[in-house]
């Protein structure tokens, strides 16, 4: 019979055995902004899982609270002391990482009726590694999407704190003006928010390459908008280091060797 795997998320008294080892603290400005917070929102914070999977880990009773079962929706202050008892086999499951080119009108997540969602594009990687996307691309976007099923990258990847790099490439209805780079690289107002910095290459008279580090929703064809053209064509060329690289419309290739140690590094794993 297994012995439970006890992985404590904040530190408290020193551990009493080798399979207990302590994940960190909240730092000074997260106690400030964040807490109280929810369970699911801290385990996700915290990388140890997606907000969707430590529900599951609450709702079978793997997580405690101050050596109490935890339940969900229980809120969290920095005080409390965070456990994931799970078995050791459950912790050693193999972590994957594709990069998938998303199709037009595909579904990132939750697709309603009819539509068809990353997952059911690629039953074979859900089926055997239980992957998931990590961010979105909407529905008449395409490009990359990272495919994974190690929850600990989703917060580290998506916070728009960390910075990452995203780049596009993007078709726009009318001819850009001459005007249009400086505008769109110093931040554009889209309904009372101003977009970071970003980098432009101009390709041709309606298109330009972006490269961005936030991800706000329809960010880009919001921005074009803003500036007085419409997007046509929105493709993802590039997430950090990973390139989609010729990558066929709906296919997937395993990232591995140096493009994951770099992957992973950048978001300190």
């Amino acid at each position: 019979m297994n012995r439970p795997f006890t992985q404590s998320l904040k530190k408290s008294a020193p551990p009493k055995s080798p399979q207990r080892s302590p994940f960190g603290t909240p730092t000074a400005e997260e106690k400030k902004s964040e807490y109280p917070m929810r369970i699911n929102k801290y385990l996700a914070h915290k990388g140890y899982a997606t907000r969707k999977a430590a529900d599951e880990l609450i709702t079978k009773g793997r997580v405690y609270v101050n050596d109490r079962i935890a339940t969900l929706g229980d809120k969290i202050t920095e005080k409390d002391t965070v456990e994931v008892r799970v078995n050791k086999r459950d912790v050693q499951k193999t972590l994957v990482y594709f990069a998938y080119n998303k199709p037009r009108s595909v579904i990132t997540h939750s697709p309603q009726n009819e539509e068809k969602g990353i997952t059911d594009m690629v039953p074979e990687l859900t089926q055997k590694y239980g992957v998931f996307p990590v961010g979105r691309l909407d529905k008449d976007s395409h490009g990359l999407i990272i495919l994974t099923n190690d929850g600990r990258i989703t917060d580290r990847l998506l916070n728009p704190d960390k910075e990452h790099e995203k780049e596009y490439i993007v078709h726009t209805k009318e001819k850009l003006r001459p005007s249009f780079k400086e505008y769109i690289e110093r931040g554009v107002n889209i309904e009372g928010y101003v977009t970071k910095p970003a980098s432009v290459r101009m390709l041709g008279a309606n298109s330009f390459s972006i490269t961005i580090t936030e991800g706000k929703k329809h960010q880009i064809r919001r921005m074009v908008v803003a500036l007085f053209n419409e997007v046509v064509d929105l493709e993802r060329i590039r997430v950090m280091n990973i390139r989609l690289n010729g990558l066929k419309m709906g296919g997937y290739r395993a990232i591995e060797g140096k493009d994951l140690e770099i992957f992973l590094k950048s978001l300190g794993l």
